[in-house]
């Protein structure tokens, strides 16, 4: 176990980033503060931060520190199911399975795309702590279809980019339970970690800028299916947007849905799938677009609605 360093932030270091604030406080390098944020050792009140994440004066904020960095770990290894949607020497398109996380991280054991890629022998050479090598976007574990990963180093700076300047079409379809009012709108509230379990997440006051669009595709008994895109790409947008509508992802009891309805579908996760990808190819400078079919437990549920 290494040594748990535990401080409270001096006002006059608010606002400042995390690896910088944990650099000057405990004397380390802003090398090392960024391995100890990326590695999910450093918490502020409690909540995991990133390197780049704000302070707040008399936050209280600890750093467990050991002989030398505690990572994640790439352990190649093929995971069945993974689809590779597309392949060159700058992207990978994979097609995510639900189960499978977007890259190793502590406290996970379980299966990764970039564990599959290295074990399926996808050569990615990309900046950053190896185990999110060439990861530009994240999908939930529960949550199934396309993302992309950067093979280069120009991919993964020019893809990078464009998810920050919202340029990539990121599009859902999600099962919800009832029928928003109205059909098609757009959801602007502020996500953080929620105060109660830092598992979950939540519309906070001082939480991070959300935007998530959404379209009624389909409206049956109790239930509607919708197309969202999401502007940010915030950790659980759209569970966390749609649950505070009243109208929560069929499937997800963490954020309100019915355990009975999902029971019936027949849903062991959250109805909620990455069906269309669409951006500029980070080389060739065309625009390219990807899709998904619903995944056989998906499109069960769905059947069963559409019957009723």
């Amino acid at each position: 176990m290494g040594e748990h360093k535990v401080a409270l932030v001096p006002d006059g270091l608010e606002g400042e980033r995390v690896d910088a604030v944990i650099a000057r406080m405990f004397g380390l390098s802003r090398s090392r503060s960024a391995e100890l944020a990326a590695a999910g050792r450093v918490r502020l009140d409690g909540a995991e931060v990133g390197k780049a994440d704000r302070v707040s004066g008399g936050a209280m904020i600890e750093v467990e520190l050991d002989d030398g960095p505690r990572v994640a770990q790439v352990r190649p290894r093929t995971v069945e199911g993974v689809g590779i949607v597309y392949d060159d020497a700058d992207i990978v398109v994979v097609d995510k399975p639900v189960g499978v996380a977007a890259h190793p991280s502590l406290g996970w054991d379980g299966p990764d795309v970039v564990s599959h890629l290295a074990g399926a022998g996808f050569r990615i050479s990309t900046s950053g702590v190896p185990e999110r090598q060439g990861i530009v976007q994240r999908l939930d574990v529960g949550t199934s279809g396309l993302m992309v990963v950067a093979k280069s180093e120009i991919a993964y700076t020019v893809l990078k980019r464009a998810f920050k300047a919202r340029t990539v079409d990121k599009t859902y379809h999600a099962l919800v339970q009832g029928h928003p009012d109205p059909f098609t709108g757009t959801i602007d509230a502020p996500i953080g970690r929620h105060p109660g379990a830092d598992w979950k997440m939540a519309i906070t006051e001082g939480g991070r800028h959300s935007v998530t669009h959404y379209d009624t595709l389909e409206a049956f008994v109790g239930t509607t299916l919708l197309e969202i895109k999401l502007e940010t790409g915030r950790t659980h947008q759209i569970r966390v947007h749609m649950a505070a509508t009243k109208h929560p992802c069929v499937g997800d009891p963490t954020y309100g849905g019915d355990p009975v309805l999902a029971a019936r579908l027949g849903l062991e996760r959250q109805w909620l799938h990455a069906v269309r990808l669409g951006f500029v190819h980070p080389t060739s400078g065309d625009p390219v677009e990807f899709r998904s079919p619903y995944p056989a437990d998906l499109q069960h549920a769905l059947d069963v609605v559409s019957a009723a």
